[in-house]
This record gives structure tokens, C-alpha cells and sequence, in this order.
């Protein structure tokens, strides 16, 4: 059986009180849906959480991928061991636009999606109706529900 993808979108501004609530989340893709690649963006709080968490599960489960998705060059993941791609095209796209696009292709590249989204405004939340509207199983961590 092959794989799943998972991507994430959240705000910028996310509290670290959720560390717990991402890693169980993660914990189930993994062993209940076998999710085996995660996509990640490089921009706010919430990526962040999400790479160290990412990077402390690789060692517990060595057979997942996690690669850090850039939106701009050059920037690093705040886990240098973490894989980066730029993806293909956005060289073209106005900085400005450079974020959503990237968020675009990680959904289109993705399964299922983990969120944290507190608030019905801003790219996070509108990005998380993207993928209701395609049909893909969504995590909230903000109130854990799935959709």
C-alpha cells in the first residue's frame, strides 16, 4: 500500500500549548491512516510547531518524509535536517501571491490536511475551505474536530 500525503495550514500566530495536540494528530495519520509524506510550509508559527514535531517523529518512525515547501528563496526550515523543495513555477508567480500559490500546490499534492485555524479570516481558514470543498478529511486542532 502506498502512502498518504498531509499538508497543514495555520496562523501565523500559534501558541506552543498545542505541541500535544499536533503530535497525537500526527501519531494517528501515521499509524491509523498511513500517511508516509508531509508537506510543510516555512512562514508562521504554526509551520514552525509543525517541523519540530515533524523532526522528533522521524525518529520514532523513520519511514516517513517531511519536506519543508518553500513560497521564497532563499529560506531555510527551522529544522536544517529537514528536506525543502521550491516548487516548479513559482519562480513566475509576484512575491506577493508566492504564499498562496505555494499553499495551492500543497493541497493538490496532498491527502488529508492537519490545521490549526482559529478564526474564519485570513489565508489559513480559506485554504482549509479549499480543501472541505475538495473533499479532503480535515483536522482542526483548534476544538480537534475532523471533517
Amino acid at each position: 500500500m502506498q502512502g498518504k500525503v498531509c499538508t497543514f495550514f495555520g496562523h501565523r500566530d500559534c501558541p506552543q500549548s498545542i505541541r500535544p495536540k499536533l503530535r497525537a494528530a500526527l501519531i494517528e495519520q501515521i499509524e491509523t491512516q498511513h500517511v508516509t509524506t508531509f508537506l510543510v510550509g516555512n512562514e508562521g508559527g504554526f509551520d514552525a510547531i509543525a517541523q519540530s514535531v515533524l523532526h522528533e517523529l522521524r525518529q520514532v518512525y523513520p519511514a516517513i518524509s517531511c519536506t519543508v515547501v518553500l513560497a521564497y528563496l532563499p529560506r531555510r526550515p527551522q529544522n536544517a535536517d529537514l528536506a525543502t523543495l521550491f516548487p516548479e513555477g513559482i519562480e513566475t508567480v509576484p512575491k506577493r501571491f508566492a504564499i498562496s500559490w505555494r499553499n495551492r500546490w500543497m493541497l493538490r499534492h496532498a491527502d488529508c490536511v492537519i490545521a490549526y485555524v482559529a478564526h474564519s479570516w485570513g489565508g489559513a481558514a480559506r485554504f482549509c475551505e479549499l480543501a472541505r470543498k475538495q473533499g479532503k478529511p480535515l483536522w482542526n486542532l483548534v476544538g480537534e474536530t475532523f471533517q
